[in-house]
């Protein structure tokens, strides 16, 4: 499968990175990186994989990570929001699907309610702001913090998180959901998926894999996947 890279404009002549792996259909998937992720961990995987059942898979970086622009200090949940827009903007597809690892998770919630794709999948999604409670109270009291060496977030974060209420995407969301996540997960417990399960008014399944941390074995990752691209046949998007 081919695959060519963009360097994407969003604002400020700042430019996101993103790797697209062709299909010959008309069929899109986007792809997101978790906190501090990037586009090549298990997004480069990912991305095969569904180029080989014939979507267009984009997996891009977020601003202050991978290869794209930016400081990550300055970067929140809306300019994620607004980096993942961009890309789909610039690809164009008349239908497409987004996926969201952990943090990552959040910002297609939070996209999709503007965006309407056909279907938005999370692994180990954030969804509650309430996961984040540590973040918040570093922050209050020292000012900045740490969660991944060499990238600080501040009151910048903290405030633009509280404009992004998890309560606003159950009463608003109009797609299909697939979620999966580990039983074993310290990081987003999974309880948060379950509830969130329970208050989502689309059809939502969710996948819990046994013994699974917040970063997936192969095993975990293997059969997360095997089952979303059965749930997207089953939608026959």
């Amino acid at each position: 499968m081919s695959q060519e890279k963009h360097f994407i404009e969003v604002e400020d002549n700042e430019k996101i990175a993103a790797v697209h792996h062709k299909a010959s259909s008309d069929k899109w998937i986007f792809l997101c990186h978790g906190f501090g992720g990037n586009k090549d961990r298990g997004n480069k995987v990912r991305a095969q994989l569904f180029a080989e059942n014939e979507w267009n898979a984009v997996r891009l970086d977020f601003r202050g990570n991978g290869e794209s622009d930016g400081d990550f200090i300055e970067q929140s949940l809306s300019s994620r929001i607004k980096d993942l827009n961009s890309v789909v903007e610039f690809f164009s597809p008349k239908d497409f699907v987004l996926f969201g690892t952990s943090f990552g998770g959040k910002v297609v919630f939070h996209a999709a309610l503007n965006k309407q794709p056909e279907a938005l999948i999370g692994k180990a999604p954030v969804t509650y702001n309430k996961i984040m409670g540590k973040f918040e109270s570093v922050v209050e009291e020292k000012g900045r913090f740490e969660f991944i060496e060499g990238k600080p977030i501040d009151e910048r974060f903290v405030e633009d998180l509280k404009m992004h209420r998890f309560s606003v995407v159950e009463e608003e969301l109009d797609c299909p959901v697939f979620i999966s996540h580990g039983g074993a997960d310290e990081t987003v417990h999974f309880e948060n998926s379950a509830e969130a399960l329970k208050q989502l008014r689309p059809d939502v399944e969710l996948q819990k894999l046994e013994g699974v941390k917040h970063s997936y074995t192969d095993e975990g990752k293997s059969k997360m996947n095997s089952a979303i691209v059965d749930w997207l046949d089953r939608l026959n998007i």
